[in-house]
C-alpha cells in the first residue's frame, strides 16, 4: 500500500531535521567534516520530502542539485537555493573518504567555518520543505 504523500513527507522531513541536530552536535564537539557530511544529508532528506509530498513513490539518487532541479519548477521559490545545493554537493564523498582527497584526512581537512555554513545552507532545505509540507 502506498503511503499518504503527506505522511511520507513528514518522515523525510523528519529524518532531514535530525540530520541537522545532529549536524549541529557535530559542529560544536569540532567534527567539521562530520558535520559538513551530515548537512549534505540533511538537505538531500528535505528535498526527497518534497518529491514524497507531489505523490512520488520512489526517490533517488544523492545530489542535492539534481534533487532541486525538478521541484523548482512547482515550487519557484525552490529556485534560490541552487547555489546552495552545489556547495552541500561538495561535502557527500571528501567529508567521509581520504582517497576522496587529495590528500590529509577529512577530520584534519575541513574547517569549523566551512561547517558553520553548511549548517546555515541545510538550515535554508529544511525550513523550505517544512514550509511546503506544512506543519511538520
Amino acid at each position: 500500500m502506498k503511503p499518504h504523500p503527506r505522511a511520507e513527507a513528514e518522515r523525510w522531513l523528519a529524518q532531514a531535521r535530525s540530520d541537522l541536530g545532529f549536524a549541529e552536535v557535530g559542529l560544536g564537539a569540532g567534527y567539521a567534516a562530520q558535520a559538513c557530511f551530515m548537512c549534505q544529508q540533511a538537505a538531500e532528506k528535505a528535498c526527497k520530502a518534497v518529491h514524497y509530498l507531489g505523490g512520488a513513490r520512489f526517490v533517488f539518487g544523492h545530489s542535492v542539485v539534481e534533487l532541486l532541479a525538478p521541484l523548482c519548477t512547482g515550487h519557484p521559490a525552490l529556485a534560490g537555493l541552487v547555489d546552495a545545493a552545489r556547495q552541500l554537493d561538495q561535502y557527500y564523498v571528501p567529508t567521509r573518504y581520504p582517497n576522496g582527497l587529495p590528500g590529509g584526512v577529512p577530520a584534519d581537512v575541513f574547517t569549523r567555518s566551512q561547517a558553520e555554513e553548511a549548517v546555515a545552507l541545510a538550515r535554508r532545505f529544511v525550513d523550505a520543505a517544512a514550509a511546503l509540507v506544512g506543519g511538520a
